[in-house]
């Protein structure tokens, strides 16, 4: 019986934790991201969600956040990043270089 309740506080003390984590849109259109800039706060977990309106499969890439995540046309991904110090972290396309271009600002807020 201890043991079911062990599990139980478990499950229930990790939803909170869940509902708590802040959610970010970033879509990509025309071979650009937008917003091209994005300011999250440092110190927290946070959930990136990217939609691709371009009739064409585009990468998220990023060496300083160490992700890549290939997004299908009119799909979306979802990236969980964090938590960040505070700085800059800069992101593109792959598949287009020169025009998709963005940047994360973290700051405490």
């Amino acid at each position: 019986m201890t043991r079911i309740l062990v599990i139980i506080f478990m499950l229930l003390s990790a939803f909170p934790s869940i509902a708590k984590t802040k959610v970010f849109y970033v879509y990509i259109e025309n071979h650009f991201f937008y917003p091209k800039e994005l300011i999250i706060p440092a110190g927290e977990k946070i959930k990136l969600v990217i939609e691709n309106k371009d009739n064409q499969a585009e990468e998220f890439d990023s060496f300083d956040l160490n992700r890549e995540k290939v997004i299908f046309p009119g799909k979306k991904a979802t990236i969980y990043l964090g938590p960040l110090k505070p700085g800059s972290y800069e992101y593109f396309g792959e598949f287009n270089p020169d025009t998709a271009q963005g940047g994360i600002k973290v700051r405490k807020l």
